[in-house]
């Protein structure tokens, strides 16, 4: 056996730390990168490809706001940033937006109808002031405001955080490592009302979950009868809460079309789709939703599967 003496300790403790700084550089979770134009959920491909209406509907969004109440965890420490984001009203529009690639919704602005009032007034008085009476009766008149026939509202109505953690962990001789895990849903309804009577044509809810990961390496072991060797590594990865707010809004529009074709409130251009987009829907809708992983176990996205049929079993069998 031999003995290490003098230098030779502090150079091993050092060979042996080593690795796991390189580890960490290759397990590193983000690198900084250039601003991105757009973001895509697991649902806005679907939302984009949807065949053009027979015709384009024009709706108005007030306010599509975060009626939780809840704000963001902070342990012993009281903080008031809110749970979730309160941009979600751009995020309804956005989406509006794109359905069919801007061939389905006319959006109108109301949620800053009050600036724009304003700006229409500074446009008469600044007329008023600066033109002559004959130059301002061969001014063209502002044109009216449009107006919509259905108003779209609704909010984002729960954010439940902790649904469901656990983890794993095992250590030998003062070398292991855990990980866990924690599941967060936010769910939010949208509802299209008639302007003209106030009934409500149709309401949707749609849920997204959230998941957070969290992994820990370590080595805690003596390697001779003075000398401690501790090293910790690992890292955490969680989903942006505002960007599941916007999926969630997107399953919603996409429901919400859906729903109305269903109901004819609304159709296709083409009437031969609208059999294999309901269908499609429906599968969809009645189905379990099942996390899928790659081959490294990193969580790539949700798919969904059929449920199972459960048979009572009667007297005769």
């Amino acid at each position: 056996m031999i003995k290490l003496t003098g230098i030779l300790k502090p150079i091993l403790c050092l060979l042996i730390i080593i690795p796991f700084f390189g580890c960490s550089a290759k397990v590193k979770p983000f690198r900084s990168t250039k601003a991105q134009i757009g973001y895509e959920t697991q649902v806005s491909k679907d939302l984009r490809s949807l065949p053009p209406p027979k015709e384009k509907i024009v709706v108005s969004v007030y306010k599509f706001r975060d009626q939780t109440g809840q704000y963001k965890p902070g342990g012993s420490v009281v903080t008031y940033s809110t749970a979730v984001t309160q941009g979600a009203t751009s995020m309804l529009i956005k989406a509006l937006s794109d359905a069919g690639r801007g061939e389905w919704f006319t959006v109108l602005e109301r949620e800053s109808l009050s600036n724009l009032l304003n700006e229409r007034k500074i446009i008469r008085q600044t007329r008023k002031q600066y033109l002559s009476k004959k130059n301002q009766r061969k001014s063209p008149a502002l044109p009216p405001l449009l107006f919509a026939p259905i108003m779209l509202d609704g909010g984002i109505i729960a954010y439940e955080s902790n649904l469901l953690t656990g983890g794993l962990g095992a250590r030998y001789l003062g070398i292991g490592g855990f990980t866990e895990f924690a599941r967060d849903t936010v769910t939010i309804y949208l509802r299209a009302v008639s302007v003209k009577n106030g009934r409500v044509l149709k309401s949707v809810d749609t849920s997204k979950t959230i998941f957070s990961v969290q992994l820990d390496t370590g080595v805690f072991k003596f390697v001779s009868f003075k000398d401690l060797l501790e090293v910790e590594t690992g890292f955490a990865t969680n989903e942006p809460p505002q960007m599941a707010v916007l999926e969630a809004i997107e399953k919603g529009v996409y429901s919400m079309i859906m729903e109305g074709l269903m109901d004819g409130l609304w159709s296709l251009q083409d009437p031969s789709l609208n059999k294999s987009y309901i269908s499609s829907y429906l599968r969809d809708k009645r189905a379990e939703v099942m996390a899928v992983f790659d081959d490294r176990g990193n969580l790539t996205g949700f798919k969904p599967v059929p449920k199972k049929k459960w048979f009572r079993r009667t007297k005769s069998q």
